[in-house]
């Protein structure tokens, strides 16, 4: 009887340790297999929104910045997602950031020109201000009032105008030289200021020793 009581035990003690050790491994086993789907579904949801932002920055559909967009298509590059429709929105993606930055870089070239050529006029003012009013005077003592109180910003009567017809890369188109004094009385005549002062040169007294203008 004892003997059989210990063969017994020890069968016990045997399909216990069996026991335990099936459901270690089962165990480990359904841990492995719920991190691997854990991993799957993390994938596939980072795989899901990074079509999303790439199909965004392409349709023009954010708000981001262009360096904004540019970073997050680095981040999602560095995923290195082996999806052949990520990587092939990448590639769009990236190619729109291009083109919005070259847009941005025109827009500021533009903005820059606007600016420089707005601070030109605001610097002649003046004096197309003074030819304004000569070309709109009331009657022709009015007018002839203007020219003398204009003429006076020159250094004689007889300084050359120079008027650009149109303007090209390398060089300007003139029309015939006049002085400033026939210039006013035209002025005077045509009762019309079409043009605009482009540049000017003045001698160390300040009067103005060369005018050009422009036709607007």
């Amino acid at each position: 009887m004892t003997k059989a009581v210990k063969v017994f035990s020890k069968t016990l003690m045997v399909l216990l340790v069996v026991t335990i050790a099936f459901g270690g491994a089962t165990s480990c086993k359904s841990k492995k297999k719920l991190a691997q789907e854990k991993a799957a579904a993390e994938y596939a949801v980072k795989v899901d929104q990074a079509k999303k932002d790439l199909t965004a920055i392409i349709d023009g559909s954010t708000n981001w910045t262009a360096d904004e967009m540019t970073q997050r298509i680095a981040t999602i590059t560095s995923y290195n997602i082996d999806d052949q429709e990520v990587k092939g929105l990448i590639v769009e993606a990236e190619q729109k950031v291009d083109e919005l930055k070259a847009e941005e870089l025109r827009k500021a070239e533009e903005e820059r020109l606007r600016q420089a050529e707005e601070a030109k006029r605001s610097k002649f003012l003046t004096i197309d201000e003074q030819f304004k009013a000569i070309a709109s005077a009331a009657n022709i003592d009015e007018a002839n009032n203007q020219i003398q109180k204009t003429i006076q910003e020159f250094e004689t009567p007889d300084i050359p105008v120079l008027i650009i017809i149109s303007k090209n890369a390398d060089f300007n188109d003139y029309d015939k030289p006049t002085t400033i004094s026939k210039f006013l009385n035209y002025l005077k005549d045509k009762k019309q200021y079409k043009y605009a002062v482009e540049s000017v040169k003045k001698n160390s007294l300040g009067k103005i020793t060369e005018l050009e203008l422009i036709i607007k």
